[in-house]
């Protein structure tokens, strides 16, 4: 077993990471490794570190993208040094400070979701086979979860059949860091759709318990929801180069545009971090709309002098 197979081993046993983190992980160091052809991790200094992240800023790659595979690189050195696989650490003489571009999140308009949610509920109303009708009823509740609570495809993917709560009407999910929470499924038409998905499913034999499955009866991938979704925006005509994770902001988004507070939209995402969603402030433009109409002093001057000191 390679030092990469050893390092992903170890972190995946003591550190409570998500299986795409250790995807990720991997996949950066593999790249590093194949870039520099390395048999062995003896010959790694500042200079190697240095050269290979110009190497990736030549690339055009995304701020984020460098700041992950570098920050890879970084915790894999600290593994080889507690090892004594190397001598030392190269990232301890060299500090790196990261300016990535914070990116506005990306919505869908209100008229674009009741489009979506539309021809998901005719697709469904038309199905005539008990294939096409599983397929359907599964679509139409799949996308109103996401679209109702803002939760990510990979949690979406992990709901088991326990994690419902009948008589709250709520969901448990299973968040990043192995981090659970409770959501209220707060729409009867949303709760609806879970329950015809359910009684669709019982209908057959199944033998595992995730609740969102495919034909195969095999729990649904983060992939087949990508798929799912592409699917439907695309007989919906909405945003092109919409994804899933739109839902998400969306979601957010018109939260605190009607008025829901920080901290509040925090616990519903599941951010660890308030910082993670106050981005989602900057791009509520009703809400300040609202806040400015109501609380400029500008909008008490109402006389007007043609006059200026200019």
């Amino acid at each position: 077993m390679n030092h990469i197979s050893k390092f992903i081993m170890k972190s995946k046993a003591t550190k409570n990471l998500s299986e795409n983190t250790l995807y990720a992980y991997a996949s950066d160091l593999r790249e590093f490794v194949n870039h520099y052809s390395i048999s062995d991790f003896y010959s790694l200094n500042e200079t190697s570190i240095l050269n290979y992240i110009s190497y990736l800023k030549n690339r055009n790659l995304k701020d984020s993208t460098i700041k992950r595979k570098i920050v890879s690189l970084k915790i894999f050195c600290e593994y080889l040094s507690s090892e004594k696989i190397i001598d030392s650490n190269p990232f301890k003489q060299t500090r790196f400070v990261f300016k990535t571009e914070k990116l506005l999140p990306k919505t869908l308009s209100v008229q674009e979701i009741s489009r979506l949610l539309s021809i998901l509920y005719v697709e469904k109303n038309i199905s005539k086979t008990n294939f096409a009708k599983f397929q359907a009823t599964r679509d139409t509740c799949l996308i109103d979860i996401l679209i109702s609570t803002g939760i990510r495809i990979g949690e979406a993917a992990a709901i088991d059949l326990s994690d419902i709560i009948y008589n709250e009407h709520a969901l448990l999910i299973h968040g990043k860091g192995k981090k659970q929470r409770l959501l209220f499924i707060s729409s009867q038409e949303t709760w609806n759709n879970l329950k015809d998905w359910i009684k669709i499913r019982n209908s057959f034999n199944i033998k595992n318990n995730s609740l969102f499955i495919n034909r195969q009866f095999n729990p649904l991938s983060i992939y087949s929801i990508e798929n799912i979704f592409t699917k439907y925006k695309k007989l919906a005509k909405i945003n092109d180069l919409s994804t899933p994770h739109y839902l998400r902001h969306t979601f957010a988004t018109n939260l605190l545009c009607n008025g829901a507070d920080l901290r509040s939209v925090q616990e519903l995402l599941g951010h660890s971090n308030i910082s993670t969603t106050e981005i989602y402030t900057e791009i509520t433009l009703k809400r300040k709309k609202q806040v400015l109409s109501k609380y400029n002093y500008r909008n008490k001057i109402s006389h007007f002098n043609p006059k200026t000191d200019c």
